[in-house]
């Protein structure tokens, strides 16, 4: 999968962000990155979500200033609903403002995430 497209690839779905939307640390019951966000949803019994935490996790402990925060999608079905999350694992890229630039679901690789998060820094 490839965060930085556009399109479907293979199960995975990837697109730009949302336009002006912004999610803060009220919302995300996380504090933000200082460069950049990686907001991934989650369920519990999903396997792909968990490699997903893996590769999410390495990519903010290699890069400065990045935060991983994820939210679990079952207990959080208002902000799931508000941001159009229609399976999981899904990704959302974020700048320092909270705002969405890029959005992904399926399993990304982590030159994928790395990628993607030039379009937040």
């Amino acid at each position: 999968m490839t965060l930085n497209g556009g399109g479907p690839i293979g199960r995975r779905r990837v697109r730009d962000g949302d336009g002006d939307r912004r999610l803060g640390a009220a919302e995300l019951g996380a504090e933000l990155g200082e460069r950049a966000t990686l907001l991934q949803f989650s369920s519990a019994f999903c396997q792909p979500c968990r490699a997903t935490r893996r590769t999410l996790s390495q990519v903010a402990a290699m890069v400065d200033g990045v935060a991983h925060v994820e939210i679990d999608a079952e207990a959080r079905l208002e902000l799931v609903r508000a941001l159009g999350i229609a399976r999981t694992p899904t990704v959302l890229v974020l700048d320092a403002a909270g705002r969405i630039v890029r959005r992904a679901s399926g399993q990304p690789r982590r030159a994928d995430v790395i990628a993607a998060l030039g379009d937040a820094v």
